[in-house]
């Protein structure tokens, strides 16, 4: 019976690690809303030292990047499709590389991560990793009360 101690490890161990890996992809791309009326002294925007003509008139995808990214790239390039196709929209990448301050401050642990303001400013919405970008026009057609233009 010296065989059934490692037959439950090779099989439990593959078995827990799969099931780790399939939580932690479900999460990774995942909308969270802000909490509604949750009161800021300062607003999203001016933290991130973005100039009131960098933001969008009805929202901001703004995506926090490294220069090792290797998914921060393809993840610009289908968040600006995104915003072009919306009226007032922007999107605004911030290389947090050598600005720790700003990935504490927003608590950035894995790039891409993106929030998206709502007109004011405020952080709406965040995502940690490559956006589902049908959760994202989603929330973009609330924020915008769908005005975005057709493709």
């Amino acid at each position: 019976m010296d065989w059934l101690p490692t037959l439950m490890a090779g099989l439990g161990l593959p078995a827990v690690a799969t099931a780790i890996g399939v939580a932690w992809r479900a999460r990774t791309g995942r909308l969270r809303e802000t909490p509604a009326g949750e009161l800021r002294a300062e607003t999203d925007a001016a933290a991130l030292d973005l100039s009131p003509g960098a933001l969008g008139s009805s929202a901001t995808l703004v995506q926090f990047s490294t220069e090792y990214c290797s998914r921060c790239p393809a993840t610009a390039r289908q968040l600006a499709r995104v915003a072009a196709r919306y009226d007032g929209v922007r999107h605004v990448e911030v290389d947090v590389t050598h600005r720790a301050d700003l990935a504490g401050r927003f608590h950035v642990l894995q790039t891409p991560t993106t929030l998206i303001l709502d007109a004011r400013g405020h952080a709406s919405a965040r995502i940690g990793g490559v956006p589902r970008l049908d959760a994202v026009q989603e929330h973009l057609d609330r924020l915008t009360r769908r005005t975005h233009v057709a493709s």
